[in-house]
């Protein structure tokens, strides 16, 4: 049976350690406070507001949370964003995504001040990140190399695969996992014999959006998977990218759904907002 990965205790380790950094940089009149954009009513996104929420209070951070109505128009967006990058109080900006089909993403992301980019997702943050200058890195990829590192696994040398190549997770995941000097292969839609290259993973991450997509077939003996992906099966439970039961006593480690990969996603943005207090 393999090891899971527990991201809930990890993410408490980290948002504890976070508390004592936040505590002392108020000793020195420093204070933290994150902006919240949320354009709709999906509930989903409102879940997500208010785990982020309760992470900042635990924390130490101020919160404020915008949200705004489905029609809200892209320049009342940018001139939100604009009133922030302004206000010396808010120290970090997130907006949630996705936004509704007549906003365009990338315009709202690039008017974000790079200094406040907290997501990571800004142009210059992407560059930054590519170059391996410092920067706000993505906090989903982010929390899978704490979560490796913190489960002492060995990424240097290592065979990596991600499954997936959104802007969000498959690419900077790749980039991060270089860093850490993993031989990486990056897998798409347009990948031949995908099961051929996910089964020379030493170290399986999958952020494909298919549930239960990956089963036993595509992993090899003793590797390690991450499943990025979160879905409601047909009995309404939560379930992965990965079908948990088929693979997991087959790997040495693998992350469950719920409570692997989402948790750290939350304490890394937390990280990134106490980074964004100290500069």
């Amino acid at each position: 049976m393999a090891n899971l990965i527990d991201g809930k205790l990890i993410s408490t380790q980290i948002k504890d350690e976070l508390k004592e950094e936040v505590a002392e940089l108020k000793k020195k009149g420093i204070d933290g406070c994150l902006a919240v954009i949320q354009v709709g009513n999906d509930l989903h996104h409102q879940c997500m507001c208010a785990t982020r929420k309760k992470a900042c209070e635990y924390v130490g951070i101020k919160s404020l949370s915008y949200e705004l109505a489905e029609e809200t128009t892209q320049e009342e967006i940018l001139e939100l964003i604009e009133k922030l990058n302004a206000d010396a109080s808010v120290n970090g900006i997130l907006c949630q995504l996705p936004l509704p089909k007549h906003i365009d993403e990338d315009a709202v992301i690039d008017a974000i001040d790079p200094k406040k980019d907290v997501d990571g997702f800004s142009p210059q943050s992407v560059g930054a990140m590519v170059i391996g200058k410092p920067g706000f890195l993505p906090c989903t990829p982010a929390g899978i190399i704490a979560l490796l590192k913190r489960s002492n696994i060995d990424i240097d040398g290592k065979s990596c695969v991600v499954v997936g190549r959104s802007n969000i997770v498959g690419k900077p995941m790749s980039l991060l996992m270089l860093r850490e000097n993993a031989t990486v292969t990056v897998c798409h839609s347009h990948t031949k014999d995908l099961k051929d290259v996910c089964k020379n993973a030493d170290i399986l991450i999958v952020a494909i959006g298919k549930p239960k997509f990956i089963d036993a077939s595509y992993v090899k003996d003793g590797a390690v998977v991450i499943d990025v992906g979160i879905h409601r099966n047909a009995e309404n439970k939560l379930c992965g990218d990965v079908d948990f039961d088929s693979v997991v006593s087959k790997v040495s480690h693998i992350t469950p759904v719920p409570g692997g990969v989402g948790p750290m996603t939350i304490a890394m943005l937390m990280s990134n907002c106490v980074e964004a207090m100290k500069r």
